[in-house]
Parts: structure tokens; C-alpha cells; sequence
């Protein structure tokens, strides 16, 4: 096992568990029971970083790990959420970053994980019509509170991750990382993570699942953003980069591990500020993921995979999405 602190925390298990995946945008959402187990289970293998947000299910995912929990919270480093809101009758979305909106997001945090702090506590996108420093200032008055423990920010910009560090230290910085995903290392973001201190935690570390080994018959359904939302997961794009993940197995089979495990492995190796929060749904999947932490990527392996960004297509979010990102 590999173990990395963030922040002010003790040294966690560098693969950790992101949970949206119960709740929301990749198929059916898991019956709380269901999410229950698996999350228990994950705590039992290991698994200490449980990543949330109040927008996973509009915070369906914030109850199901609040049922989780509850008796074992000691043992759980929750990390959550907010900016992002939905009016569900007119399909309007926004960020609000307001110092109000942080402190009511956090009070019902609070209460739907049954807890009286939150471990790691995320801005989820960046706020355009306000200065960072405005809602890093608001987020820090929850740390003096007792409710937060550590500030992060996710998928900003260097520059907008430096000046939020002069307000308060942002012990995490979350962002899209995997072998298809690479742009934080050619634009200042994993230098600035060195530079401050700050854990990056690589998000769809499996390139949302299409890393793990995909089929080329991979169909999204209808509870699926995937197809719809990412133009690579949709036509040529998508033929193009299973051709690309059929690759990836070739390397780990001479490994003797799964594609999956050497895309996490990969992640995890390109620096020690870095931990991972893949998803599942399934114990079985959760434990072949932890297995990453023993494979071994040869010099050749790492040059065949370090080769592989190039070559994919389409862009991870649509245009909408895109503009959300890199704040």
C-alpha cells in the first residue's frame, strides 16, 4: 500500500474511492443499501479517502456516505463539494461561489454525512463573477469554525491555485489526471501543486472507466453522461481510443496486471504529491484497483504509455463543460 498525506492529514492510502459514480451521471444510482456495503467494504480493504459533493445526486451521495459512517467516521477521511447549482424545474446551471452559498452548502454537508467537520472541502469549479480570494476567505472561516479541516480548490488554473494559497493553504487541488489526460503537467498546475505543498488528486484517473479495459461494444445508458457530455466516448473518437486502451492491456499484460492497474499505477508514479480517487460500484472492481499499488512500471512500459496522450481524440467534456474548467 502506498500512503501519502493531504494537508494536515495522516498518511492515506493513495488510491482512495471516488463515490459519485453511486449517485449520479455514469448509469442507475445505487440503492443506499448497496452503497452502504460497498462503501463499508472499501473501509475494511483499506480504502480511507472517500471523495463526495453536494451536486452527486443533489446530495444523495452525501447520505449514502453519511449512512456509512456514521459509527466508523474516525476511520473515513471525507472529502466534499460546493459551487455548483442546479434549478431542476428550468435546467439552469451555475457556480455560486458566494461566501453565502459556501455556508449553507456546508451546514447541509454536515448534516446529510451525519459528521461535525468535514476533512477535505473542495470549491468544486471557480466562481468567474467573483475574486477566488472572496470564497477561499469565506472557506477558511469554516476551518477557525472547527468544520473543515483542509481547503481545496478543483480544476483551477496555477495562477488561481497561487493566489487562493495566499489567503489560505489549499492542501488539495483536484483535476482530471490519467494517461489520456495530461494538460496539468505541461501548464504550471503539478508545479504549482510541488511549489505550495499541495496534493494533486487525480480525478477519472481510468479516464472514466474506459482505462479499465473497455470492449469496443462499450454502450453508454440512459443514466450515462459519458456518450452524450464527452465527445470522446462517442463515435470515431471512441473507436479511436479503445484502439488506444487495447494497447494499454498489451503493456500490462507483460506485467502481469490489468489495464486498470497500470493506469493507476502510472498516475501515482508520475510524482509523490499525488494520490488517486478512482470509482466503482462493484468490491470487485475496488479491490483489482488496489492492486495497482504493486505493479511496477518498467522504463519501456512507462515510454509506450507516456507515447498514448498524442493520440487520443475528442475532448473530455463537451463545450459547455469546458468552460467550466481550468478557472
Amino acid at each position: 500500500m502506498i500512503r501519502r498525506p493531504i494537508g494536515k492529514s495522516k498518511p492515506l492510502n493513495a488510491i482512495g474511492l471516488g463515490c459519485m459514480g453511486m449517485a449520479a451521471f455514469y448509469g442507475k444510482p445505487l440503492e443506499e443499501a448497496d452503497a452502504v456495503t460497498l462503501l463499508r467494504s472499501a473501509l475494511d480493504l483499506g480504502v480511507d479517502h472517500f471523495d463526495t459533493a453536494e451536486m452527486y445526486g443533489m446530495g444523495v451521495n452525501e447520505q449514502q456516505l453519511g449512512a456509512a459512517f456514521h459509527d466508523r467516521r474516525d476511520k473515513a477521511f471525507i472529502a466534499t463539494k460546493f459551487g455548483p447549482k442546479y434549478n431542476l424545474e428550468t435546467g439552469e446551471r451555475r457556480v455560486d461561489g458566494s461566501p453565502e452559498n459556501a455556508k449553507r452548502a456546508l451546514e447541509q454537508s454536515l448534516r446529510f454525512l451525519k459528521t461535525d467537520h468535514v476533512d477535505l472541502w473542495y470549491l468544486h469549479r471557480r466562481d468567474f463573477s467573483r475574486p477566488i480570494e472572496e470564497t477561499v476567505g469565506a472557506m477558511a472561516e469554516a476551518v477557525k469554525e472547527g468544520k473543515v479541516r483542509n481547503i481545496g480548490l478543483s480544476e483551477v488554473t496555477a495562477d488561481t491555485l497561487r493566489a487562493a494559497h495566499k489567503v489560505h493553504p489549499i492542501a488539495a487541488l483536484q483535476s482530471e489526471f490519467s494517461i489520456f489526460t495530461r494538460f496539468i503537467e505541461s501548464d504550471g498546475i503539478l508545479d504549482a501543486c510541488k511549489d505550495l505543498g499541495t496534493t494533486l488528486v487525480a480525478y477519472s484517473p481510468l479516464g472514466r472507466g474506459m482505462l479499465a479495459g473497455w470492449s469496443k461494444d462499450w454502450k453508454a445508458d440512459g443514466f450515462d453522461f459519458r456518450a452524450a457530455m464527452a465527445p470522446r466516448f462517442s463515435g470515431d473518437a471512441l473507436e479511436n481510443n479503445l484502439a488506444l486502451v487495447e494497447e494499454i492491456a498489451r503493456v500490462a499484460s507483460d506485467l502481469n496486471a490489468t489495464a486498470g492497474q497500470v493506469a493507476l499505477a502510472w498516475v501515482l508514479q508520475r510524482a509523490d504529491n499525488i494520490v488517486a480517487i478512482p470509482g466503482t460500484t462493484k468490491v470487485a472492481n475496488l479491490k483489482q484497483n488496489l492492486g495497482a499499488a504493486d505493479v511496477k512500471l518498467t522504463p519501456a512500459a512507462i515510454a509506450k504509455l507516456d507515447s498514448l496522450a498524442a493520440k487520443v481524440k475528442g475532448e473530455r467534456y463537451d463545450e459547455s463543460g469546458m468552460k467550466g474548467v481550468n478557472g
